[in-house]
């Protein structure tokens, strides 16, 4: 039964309308980020779509396909749940390296052939948007990749059709969402990589793109969890992205923004979303969950306020332009 409905907004020109928090489920993959179980998943996800959330972002690289299957069974029980997937570059490179051509991550037999094994992992009719995991723009003028979402398309495989940033490149799709190419950008936006604000969020709301956030919470950086003792399990990526001095380092910058906001450490979280989702150009922010607290917590926050434009002017100021990707040194 539906306890409350999420706010909603439209997807770009998709004709999608889709909750302002959604679920992002690489998490409940259950390879990169250890721990996961596939009960409490589950849980999560029908708890999520109980409270009128309608929108689960997934990819075949989740646990090389282990996070479709979860999301298709429970999406099959909540008919009108928005899915999102992706296509993995078929080199296997993550980010795409700008030397990268569009028939070495994507060709179109490729993208057909994986758009129709995520289709089966799902069991589902139609995938509403399929994205590519990784992005050059210079892909635009290469390969036959459009062609393979046209033909998706047509055959009633896909809805919509749109691109999954590299990390930290927002600049990097600008001229895709120009060209009309993208129903949907997906990019990782934050209080900390505020770099989106630059072209890329006008960019999509001058031409109709939907904007699916991604790392709101910079990785749970901007949750104030993470402290110099905090400790990930063996083969937990985190390892790397917290790795060398990070985690002392990332103290000072959540206490100068807790300073500056007049906040506790308990509300980065809701203050760090509530940024987000401030900018028009934003259709979701997807966020991991994979514990039915969580769920609760941060399905409360899709109640359409944003912070003042004090708050908002304040936190321009903690922009802190990094890739924790890259291993520390």
């Amino acid at each position: 039964m539906t306890t409350s409905t999420l706010q909603q907004r439209p997807l770009g020109r998709t004709g999608l309308n889709v909750s302002e928090i959604g679920y992002g489920a690489w998490g409940i993959g259950a390879d990169m980020w250890i721990g996961a179980q596939d009960d409490e998943s589950l849980a999560a996800l029908r708890r999520y779509l109980e409270l009128g959330g309608n929108f689960i972002d997934t990819a075949m690289g989740y646990g090389n396909g282990h996070s479709e299957r979860l999301v298709g069974q429970v999406a099959r029980e909540f008919p009108g749940t928005v899915v999102a997937t992706k296509v993995s570059p078929k080199n296997g490179q993550w980010p795409a390296a700008p030397e990268t051509t569009a028939d070495q991550a994507f060709p179109g037999e490729y993208v057909i052939r994986m758009t129709e094994a995520s289709l089966e992992r799902l069991g589902l009719p139609a995938i509403d948007v399929q994205q590519l995991h990784v992005w050059n723009d210079s892909w635009l003028e290469q390969g036959d990749w459009q062609e393979a979402a046209a033909q998706l398309k047509r055959e009633g495989k896909i809805r919509h059709f749109g691109i999954s940033i590299n990390d930290h490149q927002p600049d990097n799709a600008v001229k895709a969402v120009e060209a009309g190419a993208v129903e949907t950008v997906q990019v990782i936006y934050n209080v900390f990589d505020q770099s989106p604000q630059d072209r890329l969020l006008d960019a999509c709301q001058a031409h109709g793109v939907g904007v699916i956030v991604r790392v709101a919470l910079d990785e749970g950086s901007l949750t104030g969890n993470i402290t110099p003792e905090t400790t990930f399990p063996e083969g937990d990526w985190r390892h790397r992205y917290f790795g060398g001095d990070r985690k002392t380092e990332l103290q000072g910058h959540l206490r100068a923004i807790e300073a500056d906001l007049g906040i506790t450490t308990g509300q980065l979280a809701e203050t760090s979303l509530r940024f987000v989702l401030s900018h028009p150009a934003v259709s979701t922010v997807i966020v991991g969950m994979r514990s039915l607290r969580n769920v609760e917590r941060n399905a409360l926050l899709a109640d359409g306020r944003g912070l003042s434009a004090e708050q908002i002017e304040k936190l321009r100021a903690h922009r802190w332009d990094r890739n924790w990707y890259l291993p520390a040194e």
